[in-house]
């Protein structure tokens, strides 16, 4: 007898999750195959740490192959699903096309980032929801401190050492907490001109920092933000962004080099255009995570409106735990359309948040109990291990020898600017000069006339003549062996080849580190981005909902973007 065919699209948090049970239920008593354009699972909730030097960026990277014992790997990213022929079409990432039959399909392919449509923004801003994104930004804070340890004039040293942050939930919080730890860190080995210090500003137009959370949350974490020396300004955010800086909605300027982007995401535009009804841009499926019509296929994670049984009329917002947890519901029903067990509705309950503020401090409450400080730190640590599908001993290693050993602050120049520009619908894959188009399902060029124009990733900005890139597996390799060859940190050098020199063309002299993105190659899309339980706080990037620009967008009421975190437990969903 034939054995179904399940194919699972997308290995985000949801999509792994629904892989791990299939790959335990089926007993090989069913072909399951996961299509993700990359080899690994990236736990988005440990990126910043990554971006601040404290973890090496394999270990936020779990192998799929390595941790899903049969389940069949396909490399590539979906263009369009056939639900009539039960067919999906993808592209490899070396831009050959393939096409796989199904009997059961399950949407997990997550979201992309969200632009709005403020000036400037989309050329000289840059994202945080893959790997390449956090090692170029690792690599361009490196630069601008060692730049502005050697400028000639202040005002130079000073816009090359301020940092602006973009969205105060859960990604751009914790980037600013650990972005201070880290640019303080280098300063103690690169002393800047007498009285200055580096310089960081998390902008958002909420009252408060994350406002997803109880209060006592934010209070805290604003609390720990403002001590640390970090600008936190509620109620301002971007009007326009340029060459040499970005001028606030107060009115001010403000020089800098580097914008860092986490306001927010929207579904990945493949469902776009699957002919099914959408809500807010998520496919509409019911309390079985079934597409109304379509048995055979089902949904989850931030690219699915799954009904919320705790509030009638609402949806679950887009956040980290309820995809791991829709996943593993997911799965569970796919196996009983196949007749293995019954049939069960996605049902939650909130166990928490965490939220990483650097160092030895943490907001978190955990079963409703309000922590800060050590104990909260020790929490969130013990959470993101427990949490974590694989690599845990590894990345407590990183953290013992951040503990005891200083950091390391060199550039290793492997991630240019315009490989990873924002407007990019697949941040986990870096792109690669002269590499294949692929055009995204639903995706269009924007031009500038609403939020979704903005947004929607085209393929327009994807050219030939950009210098020759790495792709994102290349990258994590190449940095690990520069870093096994021993590198050492750098004391009185800079760093490494300054940006300039590097293959991968000429950087922007004002820019962030590269040329506009817009005017880039593109490269392989990454959606989605699983983990153990995650935290109900990990939402996906930011909650759009708090920022400005023409055309607000709605905003989902996400606990937060892989954001921290649900304390969960694998039997709940």
């Amino acid at each position: 007898m034939t054995r179904p065919r399940i194919v699972i699209v997308g290995a985000g948090f949801a999509g792994y999750r629904a892989a791990r049970t299939l790959s335990r239920m089926s007993r090989h008593k069913a072909d399951v195959t996961l299509l993700n354009p990359t080899d690994y699972f990236l736990y988005m909730p440990l990126l910043p740490q990554v971006a601040a030097g404290i973890l090496e960026p394999r270990r936020v990277a779990v192998s799929l192959s390595g941790t899903l014992p049969g389940v069949r790997l396909v490399l590539g990213e979906a263009d369009a699903v056939d639900m009539d022929a039960r067919t999906v079409h993808y592209t490899d990432p070396e831009g050959v096309g393939g096409t796989l039959d199904y009997d059961r399909l399950v949407l997990a392919v997550g979201s992309v980032n969200k632009l709005l449509p403020i000036p400037g923004v989309a050329e000289h801003a840059h994202g945080f929801r893959g790997l390449p994104e956090a090692l170029y930004l690792r690599d361009h804070v490196t630069r601008q401190v060692e730049l502005a340890a050697a400028a000639a004039d202040r005002d130079s040293c000073a816009a090359r050492c301020t940092f602006v942050v973009v969205g105060a939930g859960y990604t751009g919080t914790e980037v600013a907490a650990h972005g201070k730890t880290y640019t303080d860190s280098q300063v103690r080995r690169h002393p800047l001109r007498q009285g200055m210090r580096p310089r960081w500003m998390l902008l958002d137009i909420a009252e408060r920092v994350l406002p997803e959370l109880d209060e006592r949350l934010s209070r805290t974490a604003d609390r720990v933000l403002r001590e640390r020396g970090v600008d936190v300004r509620m109620g301002t955010s971007v009007k326009e962004a340029t060459h040499d800086g970005v001028l606030l909605t107060d009115g001010e300027f403000v020089p800098t080099r580097t914008l860092v982007w986490c306001v927010g995401v929207r579904p990945d535009p493949l469902v776009e255009n699957t002919g099914h009804p959408l809500e807010r841009g998520r496919l509409v499926v019911d309390p079985y995570l079934q597409v109304p019509g379509r048995p055979e296929v089902f949904a989850a994670g931030d690219a699915a409106a799954v009904p919320d049984v705790n509030k009638p009329g609402a949806c679950t917002p887009m956040t980290a735990q309820h995809a791991w947890r829709q996943g593993r519901t997911a799965a569970i029903n796919v196996a009983a359309s196949l007749g293995a067990c019954a049939r069960r509705p996605y049902r939650h309950r909130d166990l928490g948040f965490v939220v990483d503020l650097g160092g030895t401090q943490a907001a978190a409450n955990p079963l409703g109990v309000p922590l800060s400080g050590p104990v909260a730190g020790a929490v969130t640590r013990g959470y993101h291990l427990a949490a974590m599908p694989g690599n845990r001993v590894r990345v407590a290693a990183d953290w013992l020898l951040n503990a005891v050993l200083p950091r390391q602050a060199v550039q290793l120049g492997l991630v240019r600017s315009w490989s990873v520009p924002l407007e990019s619908a697949s941040p986990e894959l870096a792109r690669v000069a002269g590499g294949p188009e692929r055009p995204r399902a639903g995706a269009q060029v924007g031009a500038g006339t609403g939020p979704e124009a903005t947004d929607a990733p085209g393929t327009g900005s994807r050219g030939s003549g950009a210098p020759e890139g790495t792709e994102a597996t290349e990258i994590i390799e190449n940095t690990e062996k520069a870093q096994a060859a021993g590198a050492e940190p750098a004391r009185n050098q800079p760093g490494g080849e300054p940006a300039k020199n590097q293959p991968g063309g000429e950087p922007a002299r004002n820019q962030p580190g590269g040329e506009p993105a817009k005017k880039q190659p593109g490269g392989e899309p990454a959606k989605k981005q699983p983990g153990p339980e995650p935290a109900e706080s990990r939402p996906s990037p930011e909650p759009a909902r708090k920022q400005p620009g023409p055309g607000h967008h709605e905003h989902h009421p996400a606990p937060g973007p892989v954001k921290r975190d649900d304390i969960p437990a694998e039997g709940d969903s």
